[in-house]
């Protein structure tokens, strides 16, 4: 027998020196929720592990990521009022707007990214203007693109629009430039489908739809070349990043993303992957750190540079990466 590949399997020297597939600490990205209120940190029932945290204390957590060698987060406010305007979301004193300032301040080599959407702050909960009865997208890129621009004003490093209207990544682009934030790079949440896996954010951010879901805008969880059509576009439009979200249940999508981007490209590990993670670990029916391992390394195999994920922390922390 001439091949064996047992031969490189023989010990975990060498299973290590032929390893194809490796994390770069450095591409993992932290989200993190941040509320009104001082002195408030809550752990999320459906996240256990994961917090909602006020400025204040999101400010202490941050603070122990140095050690780790954790160097990004993404940010979701959770604003007390709420209206069919989503005005909180590009004031000027938002909860996310102050978060960004306090963490620029105490930590301006923290790499902050923001998500742009309008869900948290809407009184209905969908992520844009409501008329008739659905989203109205074109009066929705306004507020998004005023949006991002607060965000950047604060000292956002970069946004995420994550809403999936048609042509906001252009309207971002255009309202940063034209405000002298061009070199403001956008994330764009590209294919971001209509998923189950979500349930577990939309409590975190209290942002579940009072009525109707979100499948008129985000995309049919059956569809593939709609989804590289949707990549296509927000590079046209100038997205610097472009996403799939989520992670696990559209590897497919995440790889012919990777094949075809002229650009880096993220995954988004959602709340839902990360919650049925926990709930099995916590019946003592896998092995937690093999999992959460195995899944990061399947995101960096199927393409990703970029891993956004409740993980991250407890990776670094556990040595996982």
């Amino acid at each position: 027998m001439i091949n064996r590949p047992r031969r490189l399997r023989k010990n975990e020297t060498i299973r290590n020196m032929v390893a194809e597939t490796a994390i770069n600490p450095d591409s993992l990205v932290y989200p993190m929720f941040v509320v009104e209120g001082e002195g408030v940190k809550e752990e999320i029932p459906s996240m256990p592990g994961q917090y909602r945290f006020s400025v204040d204390e999101l400010l202490k957590e941050v603070s122990t990521f140095g050690t780790l060698g954790l160097k990004s987060v993404l940010l979701f406010g959770i604003p007390h009022h709420k209206d069919e305007m989503a005005s909180e979301a590009y004031a000027e004193n938002g909860i996310v707007q102050r978060a960004v300032r306090a963490l620029k301040q105490k930590f301006p080599d923290l790499y902050v990214i923001t998500d742009v959407c309008l869900c948290e702050y809407m009184s209905h909960g969908h992520c844009g203007i409501v008329k008739d009865g659905d989203v109205d997208n074109d009066p929705t890129l306004e507020l998004l693109a005023k949006t991002a621009l607060s965000h950047a004003q604060a000292g956002a490093d970069m946004v995420a629009p994550s809403d999936m209207m048609d042509g906001r990544v252009a309207a971002i682009r255009e309202k940063l430039d034209e405000n002298g934030f061009c070199n403001t790079p956008i994330m764009a949440y590209s294919a971001k489908f209509a998923s189950a896996f979500y349930g577990p954010f939309r409590d975190a951010a209290d942002s579940a739809p009072h009525f109707g879901n979100r499948k008129t805008y985000q995309m049919d969880v059956r569809n593939a070349r709609e989804a590289l059509h949707e990549v296509a576009l927000d590079m046209e439009e100038g997205a610097d990043i472009v996403m799939v979200k989520p992670g696990l249940a559209f590897l497919d999508i995440l790889r012919a993303t990777a094949e075809m981007s002229d650009v880096p490209v993220a995954v988004y590990n959602v709340s839902g992957e990360y919650a049925m993670v926990k709930a099995a670990a916590q019946k003592g029916w896998i092995d937690e750190n093999a999992i959460i391992r195995e899944t990061l390394i399947a995101f960096r195999r199927a393409g990703a540079d970029i891993i956004i994920t409740y993980h991250a922390k407890e990776a670094l922390e556990k040595g996982l990466v």
